[in-house]
């Protein structure tokens, strides 16, 4: 960022075209903040403090995962801090996506992969996360407000596409029509968490990617089958409604059975893809657990948006099971 402002600032440059996968986009949308109001990135680090609109960014994603060609937030790594930090603002929203599947097409399998188990957890994390009610304060001051009727459609339509699609990319990286299908969900996966947002698997993720230097979305893949079995007590209506959309549960069977099988299609497409489903195999240490606890604990944000509250003791059980890749059923 220091450098695109030190070479642009000077130039009076009148928009900013920000191609590339969710990085690239969040470089774009979070420099054209700091070319217009000026000061360093970190003036603006949290909710709602960037004064106002930067100059128009226009994205192109060359990736379908992160959903950064819709959303309001960039996500920098503050090396310093040695944690990634969200910027967050209505401000910071594209003037327009051009999401064009050919331009994925030379998107290699495994990265196709990682972008893609990311999109299924933004779907998943927002269709299962807290319904919050805000008010009228909340709205001017949160980002993240709760899911609704709306982010449930997004939702509802993405997840079906990633199992009939996500597999077939990675198999095929020039099957244009599943590049379109998993372009399509990503961009609903985006327009969905830009309300509902992302919870404990993201908080989580964040300090394992900065001791592993894996990719994001394989840290979220080793993560969600543990923190959809944490959180399942306290959302079996969206899980069985999950199972039900991926032809997975039988409708007449109970709400439990219906969810617990809901759980074991999101895993099915992330098996489908090869995608690690346990932190061993990332190399997390147990010895870092602690740390990883105390940190992810610190993106309330994010903690925020999770059905079942997350607590040192809670984070640390979801790791252990991750690691031991232990996917037998949590009591609530």
């Amino acid at each position: 960022i220091v450098g695109v402002v030190e070479k642009f600032r000077a130039s009076g440059i009148g928009a900013i075209l920000g191609i590339g996968g969710g990085s690239c986009m969040d470089l774009a949308k979070v420099s054209a903040v700091v070319l217009t109001h000026g000061g360093d990135v970190r003036d603006y680090y949290g909710e709602f403090l960037v004064p106002g609109p930067g100059c128009p960014v226009v994205t192109v994603p060359t990736t379908a995962g992160t959903g950064a060609e819709v959303t309001s937030i960039s996500v920098v790594y503050d090396a310093d801090k040695g944690m990634k930090v969200g910027v967050a603002s209505p401000h910071l929203e594209a003037v327009a996506a051009v999401i064009d599947p050919e331009l994925t097409l030379s998107c290699p399998p495994g990265l196709t992969a990682a972008a893609g188990a990311d999109a299924l957890s933004h779907l998943v994390e927002a269709f299962t996360g807290r319904a919050k009610n805000p008010s009228a304060d909340d709205l001017a001051s949160k980002l993240y407000i709760g899911k609704n009727r709306l982010t449930d459609v997004y939702a509802r339509n993405g997840i079906p596409l990633l199992q009939s699609a996500l597999g077939r990319v990675c198999e095929d990286p020039e099957d244009l029509e599943a590049r379109s299908d998993t372009m399509f969900a990503a961009y609903c996966a985006g327009m969905a968490i830009n309300t509902a947002g992302t919870a404990g698997a993201h908080a989580i993720q964040s300090p394992i990617g900065a001791l592993t230097h894996t990719p994001h979305g394989f840290g979220i893949s080793a993560l969600l089958p543990y923190v959809m079995r944490f959180n399942l007590p306290a959302r079996i209506p969206e899980f069985a409604e999950i199972g039900r959309l991926l032809g997975t549960a039988d409708a007449s069977s109970s709400a439990i059975t219906q969810a617990q099988a809901g759980v074991r299609g999101i895993e099915d497409i992330l098996d489908s893809i090869g995608a690690p489903t346990d932190l061993k195999t990332l190399g997390l240490s147990p010895a870092d657990f602690d740390l990883v606890a105390e940190q992810s604990l610190l993106a309330t944000r994010l903690t925020a948006n999770n059905p079942r509250a997350l607590d040192h003791s809670a984070v640390r059980l979801i790791l252990e099971r991750s690691w031991a890749a232990d996917r037998s059923w949590w009591s609530a």
